[in-house]
């Protein structure tokens, strides 16, 4: 009886609204963050390089099966995000699975939005929750930058699949004598936008000077970054992260790239992406980085029947899109707005800020965005400001900057960290925020789960 009741209360949020509303609604399903679970994220070419993207993909499933001890047949569907695929594993989502020791009864698939990968896996699976197709869905994020594909030139390939095809040895000495020096030259990848051509790095640059952010402002946001992270790391916060025994190598526990410094070394380092000008550096720039990310998300109902004590609730979100050459990297003030509004919250309703961070620079260009009513009413129709979240309540445990970016990994660990920073500091509301390439971004409310 007094587990019955213990759960009748847990299925009514209004009994613990900490002096705030709640956002559930009648008629509508509650869908809960069970746990999240991420490897360590690692700088390419570190412990890492010589695995394959489903080895990490598998590693984050395994730690979730191990930490939530659900039964490898009771999850409905799988979904993964990636950015930059490995072509032996193009759904990389049920190779892990498989390897893992998921039913292979279990269809999964996989995603890509650029950095919101692992966001939209996450949505896809309250999509599929909501419209009762599922219960239980696994949804999480892939990135391996330590070996990516590199493609042989556009002739060369052409080439090649001619001499597939050549019926005569004649045919083929033909086409193998038509190679010149230049059919070698291999196509590297690019973090750079198709539509436009220029890096994403080249562009934080230029959104930086055009919101009037200094190199100084970039340094010391990063540096923030940096303190926060080592921090959270050294007090044991950053309990997502499972430890991974790499083949042949020791066990990997913890992030590597978080590097406190100074002001005078990041100084001293020379522009990445504008010569000589520039202000965006390798300092103030998240690095290219090895990992993967994964998350158990039900809906309240099937959790609270399983035994389960859910983490958070998931709740509104939003997908936005701009112009991708001078507002690529504007995802979170546009779509900052629009998820408050369908959660019907403000700027002070939050308790807790976790913002991608891909360049100090981009992250700057948003908040001043965020504080001009003249780009409110300009470029988003808005009468005001969107208002700039507290720096108090802001990626108080570091971010992308400092933990590393695995494009396709990160959504999750956004989502994560929002959940177990509301539990710790007794917030209600969190709000995470992303930008991606082709200028599209991200939002999404997560409120906390009854204790």
């Amino acid at each position: 009886m007094a587990s019955m009741l213990l759960n009748s209360m847990r299925s009514c949020p209004f009994l613990f609204s900490n002096n705030k509303k709640t956002l559930a609604r009648p008629g509508v399903k509650n869908i809960v963050l069970v746990e999240g679970v991420r490897t360590p994220f690692l700088l390419s070419g570190t412990a890492y390089a010589d695995l394959m993207p489903h080895d990490l993909a598998r590693a984050a499933l395994q730690g979730l099966l191990n930490k939530t001890a659900i039964s490898k047949d009771a999850v409905d569907y799988i979904i993964y995000g990636t950015v930059i695929q490995e072509v032996k594993t193009s759904n990389v989502a049920r190779e892990a699975a498989l390897g893992a020791g998921f039913s292979d009864k279990i269809p999964a698939h996989t995603v890509t939005m650029a950095c919101i990968s692992s966001n939209q896996a996450m949505t896809s699976a309250v999509g599929l929750i909501a419209a009762g197709q599922c219960d239980a869905v696994v949804a999480g994020g892939v990135e391996f930058m330590s070996d990516v594909p590199i493609r042989h030139s556009r002739k060369m390939r052409k080439t090649m699949l001619s001499l597939n095809k050549a019926k005569t040895l004649g045919q083929r000495l033909s086409l193998i004598g038509s190679i010149r020096m230049a059919h070698l030259s291999p196509e590297l990848p690019a973090v750079a936008e198709f539509s436009t051509a220029e890096t994403m790095g080249h562009s934080a640059d230029r959104l930086a000077a055009a919101f009037g952010v200094s190199r100084v402002e970039q340094d010391e946001f990063a540096l923030r970054s940096h303190s926060l992270a080592k921090k959270a790391q050294d007090a044991g916060l950053l309990e997502d992260i499972i430890s991974f025994k790499v083949p042949g190598r020791d066990i990997v526990s913890k992030d590597n790239g978080i590097r406190p410094s100074s002001m005078e070394q990041m100084a001293k380092l020379k522009p990445a992406f504008v010569k000589p000008h520039g202000t965006v550096t390798a300092a103030n720039s998240s690095f290219l980085t090895d990992g993967a990310s994964a998350v158990l998300i039900m809906s309240e109902e099937k959790a609270l029947a399983m035994g389960y004590k859910p983490k958070a609730y998931l709740r509104d979100f939003v997908y936005v899109s701009q112009d991708p050459k001078d507002q690529l990297l504007l995802g979170p003030t546009y779509g900052t707005p629009k998820a408050l509004e369908r959660a019907g919250l403000s700027m002070s309703d939050i308790d807790v800020f976790e913002f991608h961070e891909a360049f100090a620079g981009q992250i700057m260009a948003n908040l001043k965005a965020m504080d001009s009513d003249w780009f409110a009413q300009t470029y988003m129709g808005r009468k005001s400001k969107v208002g700039v979240p507290p720096m108090e309540k802001f990626n108080l445990w570091g971010g992308s900057l400092s933990l590393g970016h695995p494009f396709g990994a990160t959504g999750c660990r956004l989502v994560t960290t929002v959940a177990h920073r509301l539990k710790k500091e007794g917030g209600q509301y969190g709000l995470v925020a992303a930008c991606a390439a082709g200028g599209q971004g991200h939002a999404m409310v997560i409120e906390a789960y009854p204790q």
